[in-house]
């Protein structure tokens, strides 16, 4: 069975060249903008954000998760957690819930307001190159190594051999087990809650925490649901009655009608 794949992303290393960002742009044909990249925030036309943050180069996209809630929410299944790590959508599936936008603990994916057919949109790991065997394309752009490619527990291996011959790292694998955890690592020498990543992640997987609420679901939907099919039937079933009274009322007034005229 192939190991699950990872990205391993040092932010000591990052120079916040934007060489991934082009790259990421290029692959998944989106729109470039005019200006400073680090103003193009995570969007449905950016897959890839790079930020400028403490005089760091931070890195926000999918992270992967290995128990992905964007995947336990979907009722139609058009997310999917691949054996190699990557989480997919099949947009062919997708009904517009939007389950997995409020979902998502690292507020991912986004929506397609403007569209008339929108669709989910969220990087997808470059699937189809890794299939192919080639890196993705932000890994490969990356020129001063800050960005790497590779199987995760391998990557897992290499961050704590970082951290332990440089004490300038905080003692912290961010991605190693918050909410189950992730294919996108992190290490840095500053903490990454001052750098903007969540913080107070449990590191359990989210969905993990929540089937205990949704096993009750069933138990809410049917009380809900029969209270909604009586709130229906006794709306519709007064209207029916008010229809009924004033047909009544019509008639009656052409019977009293009638019977003036007949007696004239």
């Amino acid at each position: 069975m192939e190991k699950a794949k990872g990205f391993l992303f040092d932010i000591t290393k990052c120079k916040l060249c934007g060489a991934c960002w082009i790259a990421d742009k290029e692959r998944n044909k989106l729109p470039i903008p005019e200006g400073d990249f680090t103003k193009d925030k995570l969007s449905e036309n950016a897959f890839l954000e790079m930020d400028r943050r403490h005089d760091r180069g931070v890195r926000f996209s999918c992270m992967h998760c290995l128990i992905p809630t964007c995947a336990s929410v979907c009722p139609v299944a058009a997310f999917e957690k691949t054996s190699i790590g990557a989480v997919i959508y099949h947009k062919d599936r997708c009904i517009g819930c939007r389950y997995c936008v409020f979902g998502c603990p690292f507020n991912v994916p986004k929506y397609e307001w403007d569209k008339p057919l929108p669709y989910v949109r969220k990087c997808d790991f470059c699937y189809s190159r890794i299939i192919d065997g080639k890196q993705p394309a932000c890994a490969q752009a990356c020129p001063t190594g800050a960005l790497i490619f590779g199987n995760r527990d391998d990557l897992i291996l290499e961050a704590h051999r970082r951290i332990r011959e440089n004490s300038n790292y905080v003692d912290h694998i961010y991605g190693e087990h918050e909410v189950g955890g992730t294919s996108l690592l992190l290490i840095s020498d500053i903490s990454m809650y001052k750098l903007g990543y969540p913080g107070n992640l449990s590191d359990g997987a989210v969905p993990s925490l929540t089937w205990e609420v949704l096993e009750k679901i069933p138990n809410v939907v049917l009380i809900g649901g029969t209270f909604l099919a009586g709130l229906w039937w006794l709306t519709n079933r007064r209207n029916e009655v008010m229809q009924a009274e004033s047909g009544k009322k019509d008639n009656s007034s052409d019977t009293e009608s009638g019977s003036e005229g007949g007696g004239k």
